[in-house]
């Protein structure tokens, strides 16, 4: 048999890789004989470089200025003249403290040092994913590390960070690095929030990364300000769906899309992952699939790792096995997606702190249990 196993991470216990390997110990334990392939998955977000590099990327090792201006160390992955680029690798949510003043403070500089090397390696197509950031800076950090300018009404450069882009009047473009007009950047979302409103990006994650009520409000007016000085620069729209992914990061990058950035489009992160990591492939020589994170519930339904694995799958006449921490979604939902048999950690250790005490030992034992079940 043989079965391909291609999780997500387990939030705040096991990596993608080390779930995937929790879940062979559960195939062997039932089927000994079966050869087993490992495909760490993501969705664009944390764990989104790791899994490029499991299947084949080069790793590399950039320094950068963090979220809140500390230096930190970026992983980021080359293949060819494809790059694998996180937020959270240079601007993420883990590298600054979550306050109000950070959350006002907080900027993508990071990123756009990491494009930079990018280009430096040969990249002609960067995926960036987009999750577990700190910022809600509409990408204007990583932009104005290739070049863009951001000027106050006194012609001064504005600080970087979301809070001052409210005082921002004018952007010039004029200095972004030319070797951006012969890219593709992708970026990887799963999210289909707009860049500003009710729904944007500051309103629905900034309190997430320490925003109190009036810095929600700052940031959502600095964001607005931002598409509309984006609009008068480039022509562009950028408060479509999608756009407030990673605290608007989309944004500034659709803005000059065709001009001097040569293209720019906004996909969903896990078909992304899945494309980069040759899923299709490999679903093509298997007899069954394995897959699962940390919860499955009803926000999963639209699109997470496993779901949008599992479609694959069943698109491919695979038969699925979804083994979780926890599933709050009924087996009919799940059977609709191709899933045989499903088990979630919670139950099998009879309760949460003895799962999350020991995910992986728990993991393998559900895995097993799951598959006792087909």
């Amino acid at each position: 048999m043989q079965v391909l196993i291609a999780p997500d991470k387990f939030k705040g216990t096991l990596s993608a890789l080390e779930a995937a390997q929790a879940m062979a110990e559960g195939v062997l334990r039932v089927y000994p004989d079966a050869q087993v392939q490992l495909l760490p998955m993501a969705d664009g977000g944390e764990g989104t470089v790791a899994a490029a590099v499991e299947a084949g990327f080069e790793e590399r090792l950039t320094a950068v200025v963090g979220p809140i201006l500390k230096p930190t160390g970026a992983v980021w992955a080359l293949n060819g003249t494809t790059a694998v680029i996180e937020t959270a690798q240079a601007s993420g949510f883990l590298l600054a403290e979550q306050n109000p003043e950070n959350a006002l403070r907080a900027h993508s500089y990071g990123c756009g040092q990491l494009i930079a090397a990018a280009l430096d390696g040969g990249a002609t197509e960067i995926v960036l994913g987009l999750g577990g950031s700190a910022m809600t800076d509409g990408g204007t950090g990583a932009l104005r590390a290739l070049g863009l300018q951001l000027l106050d009404r006194h012609g001064t450069l504005l600080p970087l960070g979301g809070g001052p882009l409210a005082d921002a009047v004018a952007i010039d473009a004029s200095g972004l690095d030319p070797r951006l007009a012969s890219v593709q950047i992708r970026l990887a979302v799963d999210v289909d929030n707009p860049l500003s409103g009710p729904d944007g990006a500051a309103h629905v994650f900034a309190s997430q990364k320490g925003a109190d009520g009036a810095g929600v409000e700052l940031l959502d007016v600095g964001l607005r300000n931002l598409a509309s000085l984006l609009r008068q620069e480039a022509g562009a729209d950028v408060n479509v769906a999608g756009a407030g992914a990673a605290g608007g990061f989309p944004a500034s990058f659709l803005a000059f899309a065709g001009r001097q950035i040569g293209s720019v489009r906004i996909e969903p992160g896990a078909q992304l992952v899945g494309e980069l990591v040759g899923l299709d492939a490999k679903l093509a020589a298997a007899d069954l699939l394995l897959t699962g994170e940390g919860s499955v519930d009803a926000q999963s339904l639209a699109g997470k790792t496993p779901v949008a694995v599992a479609r694959k799958a069943q698109q491919a006449g695979v038969p699925v096995v979804l083994v979780a921490g926890q599933i709050s979604v009924g087996f009919e939902e799940l059977t609709a997606l191709g899933v045989v048999a499903a088990a979630s950690l919670v139950e099998v250790a009879r309760g949460a702190d003895a799962a999350l005490a020991e995910p992986a030992r728990y993991l393998a034992l559900a895995t097993a249990e799951a598959l006792n079940g087909i």
